[in-house]
């Protein structure tokens, strides 16, 4: 893809992307329902919330219950580090990473909040990325492209130099207004530039 050669900033979504997160996260809104005596979640509710914040996904499961604000209250104290053992990184993430860079630029747009910094340190993720963006730091986040252009803006790229790598329809359609070029990671039914099933395919559409 001709595009590709103008590459020069790599921007991946967390959740589904880095680190298979999906026990955690639905233990973590489990935890909530539980504490206002409300069932676990079922498969639609965690399709559903799957792709949202911490915050709209707590909205939504919470719209019709009287402990609406109670329950965004309690989120956002809860301890995330039981829910840590988990988390797993994606197959070969640390090793496409350590080619990437240096090579290009490499920065995370999700919506998660105030526990990526914990997820990336906890699974030695850290030290890859130059730049992080959660929900907590942007005024709208995905599929609002703002995430997208305050990276874009750091690096003082333009979007012809960039790629979001995501899983969801959200992330393809946060790409898709940021104008950057988006790789959708072992999610075939996605319109996408490129599709990954392995993150060591990254490593063969750009030459390395």
């Amino acid at each position: 893809m001709e595009r590709l050669r103008e590459l020069k900033l790599i921007i991946y979504d967390c959740d589904g992307v880095l680190v298979d997160s999906s026990r955690a996260n639905r233990a973590f809104y489990d935890h909530i329902l539980g504490r206002f005596g409300l069932p676990p979640l079922t498969g639609e509710q965690w399709q559903v919330v799957k792709p949202l914040t911490a915050v709209a996904a707590l909205d939504w499961l919470f719209r019709d219950h009287p402990f609406r604000e109670a329950a965004q209250e309690y989120q956002r104290t809860v301890d995330n580090r039981p829910f840590l053992p988990l988390l797993t990184p994606e197959p070969h993430l640390k090793e496409a990473l350590a080619r990437l860079q240096g090579r290009y630029h490499l920065a995370i747009a999700t919506n998660r909040g105030k526990s990526l910094p914990l997820v990336l340190e906890t699974l030695g993720l850290a030290g890859f990325f130059e730049v992080t963006v959660t929900s907590l730091e942007v005024r709208h986040p995905k599929p609002h492209p703002e995430c997208l252009e305050r990276i874009l803006s750091h690096f003082r790229l333009s979007p012809r130099q960039a790629c979001y790598i995501g899983d969801s329809r959200v992330d393809h359609e946060t790409a898709a207004r940021a104008g950057v070029l988006f790789g959708a990671y072992r999610a075939p039914e996605l319109p996408a530039d490129f599709h990954l099933r392995d993150h060591l395919d990254l490593l063969e559409l750009l030459g390395l």
